[in-house]
């Protein structure tokens, strides 16, 4: 615990008070040293004058009665030999007593003197010590007094930051409020706190008359500010999709018009040929009508025909122009006969067959109401148009001319009440047309 606490007190020292502290515990381990040294010393030199003095009032004072005893049985002269060698040696010891007991004196004067040395040196080792203790406990000190502004610091950071918050909110209340003029500024700027604290609390006064005004009334303006903010941004984004869309639709039209116009030009001009072989000696062709500007619609020839966009560059309808006789002005499908524009008629599906070919063609009566030549050039036309095996035509018909070119015949029959369908002949099934022409 003590060498704890030694070096919590040397890490407090300086490098100067660190040095003096080293020198001082060296030279206090050589005085301790030097300090047993003496003690041994000094034990040492009591034992010999305890053995001299008891020598000396043992051995020496009965050798002295002895030599009395000689004294007086001997010579007179040898006495006074004997004696003043006997005297001799008494001095010679008495002499070494007093040489111990001086040099015992000596060794306790140094042992005193080591002792105060050692004592100074203790005071000199405690002195830093002390100056340790003081630094340490005016070190708590300062560590308190700064922990206590440190929490002092805190606070007023506290409250600058909530000043501030407040400041923060009352500039945005100010910036709701919206822009002031320079005007305002000037007026309230050289006001002290007082006077200004005091307008406001006037100005609340007077604010407290409007407390039956709706406080929702704010909330709903934002509310539906926002909302009429989020609206016209939809109606922006939906009016450039709407934009974009118009320009989809616009080259759209554009593409389809260009189909149209490519497709029609294929038709009208195969429609032609066709109509030339259907319809000897005369001719037709398909046109294009397009509305001119500030034309009305009424005055198109033909109200029948399938309308077209009219925003594209095909703005009005197709028509069909004819000459059955080759001759005279031609006419337009108003004009013609029910067999005329059956003829027409079967003369685009033909040439929409040749643009775009089908698979086969289902033909329900088509000669129906037609003259027996065109019956002839219908059917003369479908078998060649079969035997360039472009396509397969199944027609229904109760007239010879379809009959006399189809490849295989199948006849309608009447058995047991039930219809059924079988083979025949080509011979029969004109034979059937016949009666059945001639019964009608």
């Amino acid at each position: 615990k003590q060498d704890e606490m030694g070096t919590e007190l040397v890490d407090h020292l300086t490098p100067e008070e660190r040095d003096s502290l080293s020198r001082l515990n060296h030279e206090t381990t050589t005085l301790k040293e030097k300090l047993i040294a003496s003690g041994a010393n000094r034990i040492e030199t009591e034992t010999r004058i305890e053995e001299l003095e008891m020598n000396l009032s043992t051995n020496l004072e009965r050798r002295k009665q002895e030599l009395v005893a000689m004294i007086s049985s001997v010579d007179i002269d040898m006495q006074q030999s004997e004696v003043e060698s006997k005297n001799q040696e008494l001095k010679d010891a008495v002499s070494l007593v007093d040489h111990l007991t001086e040099k015992l004196t000596k060794v306790s004067g140094s042992m005193d003197e080591q002792n105060e040395r050692l004592e100074q040196i203790k005071q000199e080792k405690d002195s830093p010590k002390a100056n340790i203790l003081h630094y340490i406990s005016t070190s708590h000190k300062y560590q308190n007094t700064l922990q206590d502004e440190a929490r002092e610091l805190e606070q007023l950071l506290s409250k600058r930051n909530t000043y501030l918050a407040k400041q923060e909110e009352y500039s945005k209340k100010i910036r709701q409020l919206g822009p002031l003029s320079t005007d305002a500024f000037e007026m309230y700027k050289r006001r002290n706190v007082k006077e200004l604290s005091t307008m406001l609390h006037n100005c609340n006064e007077q604010l407290q008359k409007f407390s039956h005004v709706s406080k929702k009334a704010l909330d709903q303006y934002v509310n539906f500010t926002e909302q009429r903010e989020e609206l016209q941004r939809r109606q922006a984004e939906l009016h450039a999709g709407d934009e974009k869309i118009k320009e989809l639709i616009s080259v759209l039209d554009m593409r389809k018009d260009e189909s149209i116009e490519r497709t029609f030009k294929g038709v009208a001009k195969h429609f032609r040929e066709v109509f030339s072989q259907l319809v000897h000696g005369g001719h037709g062709f398909l046109v294009m009508i397009k509305k001119k500007d500030g034309e009305d619609d009424d005055n198109d020839p033909d109200d029948d025909a399938p309308r077209a966009d009219m925003e594209g560059r095909v703005e009005k309808y197709i028509g069909v122009k004819l000459s059955f006789t080759g001759q005279g002005e031609t006419q337009s499908m108003k004009q013609l006969s029910g067999g005329q524009k059956t003829v027409v008629a079967l003369a685009l599906i033909f040439a929409i067959q040749r643009c775009d070919p089908a698979p086969f063609y289902l033909f329900d009566e088509i000669d129906a109401a037609l003259d027996t030549h065109y019956r002839t050039a219908v059917g003369n036309l479908v078998r060649d148009l079969a035997d360039r095996g472009s396509a397969q035509f199944i027609t229904t018909t109760f007239r010879p001319e379809l009959v006399k070119v189809a490849d295989k015949i199948y006849g309608v029959i009447h058995k047991n009440r039930v219809s059924c369908i079988t083979v025949i002949t080509r011979e029969k099934a004109l034979d059937f047309i016949q009666h059945d022409q001639s019964h009608n």
